[in-house]
């Protein structure tokens, strides 16, 4: 496994007195599973408009309709995750109540707070058992800032993976567009990283990116083509990325249609093109027949 070679807001754990996650995905990878039943801990990255949130959504609710626990952990002020979910934005994120300023101006998360309350206390329900862990949608510019949300969101993510009570939980991240959130380590519960590119140069850059992050951490990278026509959009991808895609999602005009009614493709549009694509995504990972291009 690769090693880290720095630790992200050093003066922050200094000021909250914790630390960062030191191990990757946790206590989950310290059990025996039976075969097809280790839990999944996977974060979504790519370029803003490749398609992600609805991939992470659609696949958290397809891992929930296969029997899972099922974590959706969504670090995005934008509400793409929560609509791909079939839930509705809520007006002030759970996540502010967990934390308190400390004299320093740091927000630390409330005595008796870890991981596993937390996601008691401070996720909402989403159809199909999904459970939601969010930092908040700041989407109009409208309300208050969600500075504290942010802060508890960070302290919980690197408190996961450690967490048993949680370890039978499989796990969904949505990141924000780009690679700041990913080379900042905001999802050290996940030993796997989808790297989602269209067939476009500059989105195909930014997932070659991604890429080396992840390369750098170990984690093994599964990247994925969205918004294909044909054989050549995936060629360029794979030319971009100098490895092969593990999967690829079509255009598909059901996505566009339900992203502009803001609601769940996979409650809309369930037997479209791009749901059907996800759910073979979903199939390969549960069953463990698609190996990534960096593997652990």
């Amino acid at each position: 496994m690769a090693t880290r070679t720095h630790t992200p807001y050093p003066q922050f754990w200094r000021t909250v007195g914790g630390r960062p996650a030191s191990r990757r995905p946790g206590v989950v990878a310290d059990y025996a599973w039976p075969e097809g039943e280790r839990p999944l801990r996977l974060v979504v990255v790519g370029k803003g408009g490749s398609g992600k949130s609805v991939i992470s959504g659609t696949m958290a609710r397809l891992l929930a309709r296969r029997g899972r626990k099922v974590l959706a952990l969504d670090t995005d002020s934008l509400p793409g995750m929560a609509h791909s979910l079939g839930m509705e934005p809520l007006p002030l994120p759970p996540l502010m109540e967990a934390v308190d300023k400390t004299e320093k101006g740091c927000w630390k998360l409330k005595r008796g707070i870890g991981a596993v309350r937390a996601v008691e206390r401070f996720s909402t329900e989403a159809p199909d058992g999904v459970r939601v862990l969010e930092i908040g949608d700041k989407s109009d510019g409208e309300g208050p800032a969600l500075t504290p949300a942010v802060h508890a969101f960070y302290q919980i993510v690197h408190a996961i993976p450690e967490a048993n009570g949680l370890k039978e939980w499989t796990m969904v991240g949505d990141h924000p567009a780009g690679p700041k959130q990913t080379a900042h380590d905001w999802a050290p519960y996940a030993d796997t990283m989808i790297v989602v590119t269209e067939p476009s140069w500059k989105s195909a850059l930014t997932a070659r990116r991604l890429t080396e992050i992840a390369q750098e951490r170990g984690n093994t990278v599964l990247p994925v083509a969205s918004k294909v026509t044909g054989p050549g959009d995936i060629d360029l991808v794979q030319e971009v990325l100098g490895c092969p895609v593990v999967g690829s999602v079509p255009a598909d005009e059901a996505v566009a249609r339900t992203d502009r009614m803001g609601v769940a493709l996979i409650d809309h549009a369930p037997d479209s093109p791009a749901v059907r694509a996800i759910d073979e995504l979903v199939d390969g990972l549960v069953r463990g027949t698609i190996r990534g291009a960096v593997d652990r």
